[in-house]
């Protein structure tokens, strides 16, 4: 398939889903509701109060923004992180960030009186603070650098996931640990405009220094060796690449908690899709992150009266497909 004609496919599809999250849900909201309300707003300059607008315009719109920022985040940082280390198994948290993300909400969360933005400026701070601890772990022993990377990464993550733990076992078990179990499954329930706000530029800015660089990545993903003998700097660029997709990986989950295998499963798609060249794979995988995500959300909210933790729906999806692509790629060289 032409790749112009698979990105405006995917766009299509991205759309669609957007706007079908918009009026789908435990409340009925038609689309001539929706129309009304804008008409009102253009009129007067403010919304119709009703619980429908407010439902709409306060719930369901910033949850889809925020639903299509991050799976666009995940998915792209997961592609990043497997053209870096020529790993089809490396996810966006192999650095040990979204377990600095988890330590760092659960902390919030069992602190007396703390606010919940206090609980996501945490959950971030924590999240960097474990991308910086594996990158100085790998730096101090200076032996392969990609591999200690992730060897780094792997007893970060070991540690943070002991002192959530900690967290856990000190947790009141009536008040505490049910809410730090539950943000650690990931939900988009929790997302406002607040979230949209502190989202977009961190996303926004990260995929389009990604997407400008993107050629770089096909550099990179062929060797250290290789790429120096065509005057790239391998340990600059990917510095810089570790560093934004860390960033956009730690916004999403202190907004919206873990969400798994969106990082590992939705590259794979791309790359099967568009094959592995980075200048089009990235614009697709992109794409395929937010409806995917989007999709899980949507589900999520629609399947059972009681909203389902999205994370437990990604994971359903993800691992059968993967297992589906991994199948279906035996022989074509990229696993």
């Amino acid at each position: 398939m032409n790749d112009q004609k698979t990105l405006w496919i995917l766009g299509a599809i991205l759309v669609l889903l957007f706007f079908l999250s918009l009026f789908t849900g435990q409340m009925h909201i038609s689309f001539a509701d929706a129309a009304g309300w804008i008409r009102h707003w253009i009129a007067q300059g403010n919304l119709e109060p009703s619980p429908k607008s407010l439902v709409f315009f306060d719930v369901r719109l910033p949850r889809s923004l925020t639903a299509v920022l991050g799976g666009t985040g995940l998915a792209v940082s997961g592609a990043v992180y497997q053209g870096l280390f020529r790993n089809p198994l490396v996810s966006p948290d192999i650095l040990g960030v979204s377990a600095g993300c988890a330590f760092g909400a659960a902390l919030g969360l069992i602190l007396p009186g703390s606010p919940f933005g206090i609980v996501r400026v945490l959950s971030f701070t924590f999240g960097l603070s474990a991308v910086g601890l594996a990158a100085g772990i790998a730096r101090a022993v200076a032996v392969r650098p990609v591999l200690v990377l992730i060897l780094a990464g792997l007893v970060v993550t070991s540690m943070f996931n002991a002192l959530l733990m900690v967290l856990k076992y000190t947790a009141d078990p009536y008040s505490q640990l049910p809410a730090i179990v539950f943000w650690v499954m990931g939900s988009m329930h929790r997302c406002s405009w607040a979230d949209v706000r502190l989202i977009a530029p961190v996303i926004l800015m990260g995929l389009s220094l990604v997407h400008l660089l993107r050629f770089k990545l096909n550099i990179l993903s062929l060797g250290e060796v290789q790429a120096t003998s065509l005057g790239l700097n391998p340990r600059g660029y990917r510095i810089f690449f570790i560093s934004i997709s860390s960033l956009m990986v730690a916004v999403i989950v202190s907004a919206c908690g873990q969400i798994g295998w969106i990082g590992l499963v939705i590259p794979h798609m791309a790359r099967t899709l568009s094959g592995p060249d980075h200048r089009v794979m990235i614009p697709v995988t992109a794409l395929m992150g937010g409806a995917f995500l989007l999709a899980a959300d949507l589900a999520a909210r629609s399947l059972t009266a009681a909203e389902l933790p999205v994370s437990i729906l990604t994971a359903m999806a993800g691992g059968p497909v993967f297992a589906y692509l991994l199948y279906q790629n035996r022989a074509r060289g990229w696993i």
